[in-house]
Parts: C-alpha cells; sequence; structure tokens
C-alpha cells in the first residue's frame, strides 16, 4: 500500500514534471507564458521588476464558489509578500460543471485551456485558480498548484469536509489550500526560490519540514483537517519567508 507520503511526493513530480502541447482557446499566444512548469515565474511574481501589477482569475463549477473571507485572506497575504506597486485584484467567474466526479490533473489543465480568460500581459501578470465540483484521483488531496500560473482546489472535497458540526470552517479551509497552492507557484519550497536555509521535507516532496508552516505537505491534504477546527490558517515561517524576500518578495 502506499502511503501518503509517498502519494504526496508523486502528486508534486507529476504537477511540477509533466508539461504537454497545449492550446488556450482563449489566447492561443499565451501558450509559453503560461505552460511552465511550478516555481518558474516565482521572480516574476515576487519582484516589481517585469510585473507590477497581479490579477487572479477564480473560476469555480457551479454549486461551489469561493468563500469570499478566504480570498480575501488570500489577498491580503499576497499584499504582505509580494511587490506589486500596481496592485493585486481577484476577478470571480463560475463555468459549467464537470460531468466527471473524480478529475486528474490533465483533465483539469483541459478545463483551464477552454475557459482561462486571464492572461499575462503588458505589465500585468496573471493566475488562474479552479474550484471543481469533482474529487482529485488521490482522494486525500484538496488542491494542487500544476504550472507556473495555475493551481486547482477540488471544491466537492473541501465542501465535504467544512462548514458543518465539528468541522474547520469554511473560510479557514479554503484560504489554507489557496495560500499553499500559491507558495508552490512561489517557488516553496525548492522550486523556484532557493532556501536560505535547508528546510525541504525530504519525505513529501516540496513542502517544508515545520509542521506549523503553511507549507507543509499537510496543508493541501486532509491531514489538515484536524488542526484546523481548533487551530487558525497556518502563516509561512521564518525559512519561507527568507526564500520568497531572496527572489524579489518584500
Amino acid at each position: 500500500m502506499k502511503t501518503k507520503a509517498f502519494i504526496a511526493a508523486m502528486l508534486i513530480f507529476s504537477v511540477t514534471a509533466c508539461k504537454k502541447e497545449t492550446t488556450f482557446i482563449n489566447n492561443p499566444n499565451a501558450d509559453d507564458l503560461h505552460n511552465k512548469a511550478v516555481g518558474f515565474s516565482a521572480n516574476q511574481l515576487l519582484s516589481s521588476g517585469t510585473y507590477k501589477s497581479l490579477k487572479i482569475e477564480v473560476q469555480y463549477m457551479t454549486g461551489y464558489a469561493p468563500d469570499a473571507a478566504a480570498l480575501n485572506h488570500l489577498q491580503s497575504v499576497l499584499n504582505a509578500y509580494l511587490n506589486k506597486t500596481s496592485g493585486i485584484t481577484i476577478v470571480t467567474k463560475e463555468i459549467p460543471a464537470s460531468s466527471s466526479t473524480t478529475l486528474s490533473i490533465d483533465q483539469v489543465r483541459t478545463i483551464e485551456e477552454q475557459n482561462r480568460t486571464v492572461f499575462t500581459t503588458g505589465d500585468q501578470i496573471g493566475v488562474y485558480f479552479l474550484y471543481t465540483n469533482g474529487n482529485f484521483t488521490d482522494n486525500a488531496v484538496l488542491g494542487a498548484a500544476y504550472r507556473n500560473t495555475s493551481m486547482v482546489l477540488f471544491g466537492k472535497k473541501i465542501h465535504d469536509n467544512s462548514g458543518g458540526l465539528g468541522q474547520a470552517s469554511r473560510t479557514k479551509l479554503e484560504a489554507t489550500v489557496l495560500e499553499h497552492e500559491f507558495g508552490h507557484i512561489l517557488g516553496l519550497v525548492d522550486l523556484g526560490s532557493t532556501m536560505q536555509t535547508t528546510h525541504k521535507d525530504a519525505a513529501h516532496g516540496n513542502h517544508c519540514n515545520n509542521s506549523n508552516c503553511l507549507m507543509y505537505y499537510a496543508s493541501e491534504t486532509t491531514d489538515i483537517l484536524g488542526f484546523l477546527i481548533t487551530g487558525n490558517i497556518p502563516p509561512f515561517d521564518t525559512n519561507c519567508i527568507a526564500d520568497l524576500h531572496a527572489n524579489g518578495g518584500k
């Protein structure tokens, strides 16, 4: 039987190492900018050297609209660490639900290619988040970063495990997964933002070895659920903050 550690490591490998030919229907010219490995655009996202602003498109399948407070928390965290002098904006859009009850990363990529409308242009860098109505093929996974500007939250899994009696709040769970996956496209850990001090958890792929850090592996799996019932949204620890700062962040 595969251990959770092995599954987590394989997930990170699959979403960071796999690249296929792609065409974004709404902007075919964006392929070269948005079909890179996770962490490739870390410096461009963190610094103001090339891009002065960030626009995040959050698309959600019917019935799985994002929690507004979670998006506000994400924006606050990004404002604290990203050098975007012209600001950070988030826009949301509903898209049709998928007919699949489980989705692979390849299926998620295809959904993005068919629906994404916000891309990098001029001095604005674009990022895409998808909320699905299904679960991931690994039932323990809540979210994943799969391209340099692309992330997914598995909405049904999050809804089934938050907001109810004895469960973590929807805001805390969504914000944790949102910010964790954004941490990966910011190059954490060891995905493009060089570690200033070694803190990679070798047993869990590209994750922090500090169990109190946002970038600990549990933040993107059901292992985080018990902690969030009584605990708060985890922050980046000092090692992750140092890595962000060294790569152009505040």
